[in-house]
């Protein structure tokens, strides 16, 4: 895998590597957002806590020095200290070029382009800086504002992966969207 940039800016949009001083503010993020992060995401309990934000970061950090997966902290260009939401790329076959994009994005702040925004700049990476022939988005059956992001930039949903993950002690199947990258070359997107 090829190295992603530290920070990418899109509009009034940073998409930045993580630093150890956002640990207050992602915490204060997830905490915000637990009620809706945890219908959708694994790690997302309500025990999150500066020891869990703690580990994120340095497991990121761990993970960009590796060149295994890019985690980006979502920031306003407006409102620097204020965490939007996250978002990642990660190769799940190096050898065929393809990779995984995941995000969320602070309840307080859905409905205003965040996710559609972040999910653009990582499938530009993924298919510019990266390299990546194909890129993947699993989403939870029934989170349809993910879906829509996924709508809006021209991936094509491909099927159910069957209880999948486990959420809140139970099995969920997830969606699987997929987007080559002559497939988005060959969009305008929104």
């Amino acid at each position: 895998m090829l190295y992603a940039p530290s920070s990418i800016t899109r509009g009034d949009l940073e998409f930045r590597q993580f630093k150890r001083r956002d640990l207050d503010s992602l915490v204060t993020a997830v905490r915000t957002s637990l009620p809706e992060l945890i219908k959708w995401l694994p790690w997302a309990t309500d025990s999150y806590n500066r020891l869990e934000g703690m580990r994120f970061l340095r497991d990121s950090s761990a993970a960009w020095k590796d060149r295994r997966a890019y985690d980006y902290a979502v920031r306003s260009t407006k409102y620097p200290d204020e965490h939007l939401g996250n978002v990642s790329i990660w190769a799940t076959s190096k050898q065929y070029g393809v990779g995984e994009i995941g995000y969320w994005i602070r309840t307080d702040q859905v409905h205003k382009g965040i996710g559609t925004a972040a999910t653009r700049a990582m499938v530009e990476l993924g298919f510019g800086d990266l390299r990546m022939h194909r890129l993947t988005l699993r989403i939870a059956i029934g989170n349809r504002g993910s879906e829509r992001i996924a709508e809006k930039l021209g991936f094509t949903k491909e099927g159910v992966l069957r209880e999948v993950l486990t959420l809140n002690g139970k099995r969920v199947d997830h969606t699987l969207y997929s987007i080559l990258k002559h497939e988005y070359q060959n969009t305008e997107g929104p």
